[in-house]
């Protein structure tokens, strides 16, 4: 399978690569005047990434193509992470706050799994699971 990204927009760039640094996650790339890499990569698993993108920089990418995100177009995403043991669940959540995010949904018994949810400090939505 080719690599495969997802493109996400951010606010504040400094902010997104210590966060993702901070959960641990590898960032490759050249580092800019700024000390992140641009394009800001975030490697997830397995080739795939996220690439976060600056919110103008969607404005760039996008230009006339641009849908206005109302409730009859938008859609919410949830990145799920699988992960082997209850206790590594909790340690995800413990970590996205301690690195600025924020615990979305407290670690609980699911039928599909012990599974607890943190948002990223743009929001973006994080579910961590295991079986």
């Amino acid at each position: 399978m080719p690599p495969f990204s997802i493109a996400l927009p951010i606010a504040d760039r400094l902010r997104a690569f210590a966060f993702y640094g901070a959960m641990g996650f590898d960032r490759p790339g050249e580092p800019q005047a700024d000390g992140v890499p641009e394009p800001l990569h975030v490697a997830i698993r397995d080739g795939v990434r996220l690439t976060l993108v600056p919110t103008g920089g969607f404005d760039w990418v996008l230009g006339d193509h641009r849908t206005p995100a109302d409730s009859s177009s938008a859609s919410e995403c949830i990145l799920n992470l699988e992960v082997a043991t209850s206790s590594e669940v909790d340690g995800w959540l413990e970590r996205a706050l301690q690195a600025g995010g924020m615990v979305h949904a407290e670690a609980e018994r699911r039928p599909w799994g012990y599974t607890g949810m943190f948002a990223d400090p743009d929001g973006h939505l994080w579910q961590v699971q295991a079986p």
